[in-house]
This record gives C-alpha cells, sequence and structure tokens, in this order.
C-alpha cells in the first residue's frame, strides 16, 4: 500500500466576522473560497440556526462548512480541499471577503498514521 496524505484540513475560527446571520453572503463568501481554490462545488445547504447560520458546500474534492453564532460574535469553518495549498488559498479568501477583526487557523494532516514519539 502506498502512502496518501490527502493534504490539510483546516479549522478556522474568526471573531467579529460581517454577515454572522446572512445565509446568503456567507454561501457567496464559501462558493468564492472553494473557487479560489479550484474546486468544484457540488451542491449547497445553508440554514439559519438559533442566532446564526449553519451551512455547507460538497465538494468534489472534499467540503467547506460554516457555523456562526451571531451573540458570541464567533464563527467556525471547516476546510477540508485536498491538495497542496489549495486549503489556504480558501482560508485566505474567506479572511478577505469577510472581514474578521481576528482569525485563528489549525491544521490537522489526515491519513497521517505516524506513530507518536515518546
Amino acid at each position: 500500500m502506498t502512502d496518501f496524505t490527502p493534504g490539510p484540513h483546516l479549522l478556522i475560527d474568526h471573531r467579529g466576522d460581517r454577515h454572522l446571520t446572512d445565509a446568503d453572503a456567507l454561501e457567496a463568501a464559501l462558493r468564492g473560497a472553494a473557487e479560489a481554490a479550484g474546486a468544484e462545488v457540488l451542491s449547497a445547504s445553508f440554514h439559519a440556526v438559533d442566532g446564526g447560520v449553519s451551512g455547507a458546500l460538497i465538494l468534489a474534492e472534499g467540503h467547506v462548512a460554516v457555523r456562526t453564532w451571531a451573540k458570541q460574535d464567533y464563527a467556525s469553518f471547516d476546510v477540508f480541499i485536498p491538495g497542496e495549498g489549495r486549503g489556504k488559498l480558501a482560508a485566505d479568501h474567506l479572511a478577505r471577503a469577510l472581514l474578521p477583526d481576528w482569525t485563528q487557523i489549525r491544521s490537522v494532516t489526515r491519513n497521517d498514521f505516524t506513530p507518536a514519539t515518546a
């Protein structure tokens, strides 16, 4: 079996985001992020929920998702677009489109079964 690492899975936190309750604007931002990463959108689902928005794009390559909490001024994004640097292109687009006051990005390597060192 050959090694297969599909690429980083980005977990992105925004504070002070614009459009925390606007499902249409968030869908447009996520579509722009997918386009910036060269990804193909297969389907989309976005809903106003409990003072925020929950939504996702299903991509041929992976997914991009968001959940916002307007009262807490917080948005959580999940970006999984395999390929060198493609997730970062999507994350950069989200930051430019939504203009958060603060961003934190964590990267998780998928399919990494390297034993932990003691």
